[in-house]
């Protein structure tokens, strides 16, 4: 199952928690991950293979709603920071469309990818 991390500059050390906490069930070999640039690269300093994309600015985003699209990524947590602005915001406001018009869960903040993740422990 491919999942994709992204996270806004003020998320970027929580995502990096996040996954750190979720380590032994995302480092399954049944589990993918592709991430935006700069978040992959900071997911990959705790040790966990991650697929990176172009940074979310460059189009990194775009290239994940894409994946989604063509029905390759199945879940995305996107730690998305209510308190800023973000010049890309219509790719960020398309990947969400893109999730919901092919049903794939999407998680916006930690306590919804906790849930998400908790479903995949009893797979």
């Amino acid at each position: 199952m491919e999942i994709a991390i992204i996270a806004h500059d003020g998320k970027k050390a929580d995502m990096v928690q996040f996954i750190n906490k979720n380590k032994a069930l995302l480092a399954r070999e049944n589990i993918k991950l592709i991430a935006t640039g700069t978040t992959g690269s900071k997911v990959e300093a705790v040790g966990i293979k991650v697929k990176k994309m172009l940074s979310g600015p460059q189009g990194g985003d775009a290239q994940i709603a894409a994946r989604v699209a063509e029905g390759k990524t199945k879940m995305v947590l996107f730690f998305k920071d209510p308190n800023s602005s973000h010049a890309h915001e219509p790719d960020i406001s398309m990947l969400i469309r893109i999730c919901d018009v092919h049903n794939v869960p999407l998680a916006t903040n930690e306590a919804t990818a906790q849930l998400l993740l908790q479903g995949l422990e009893d797979k």
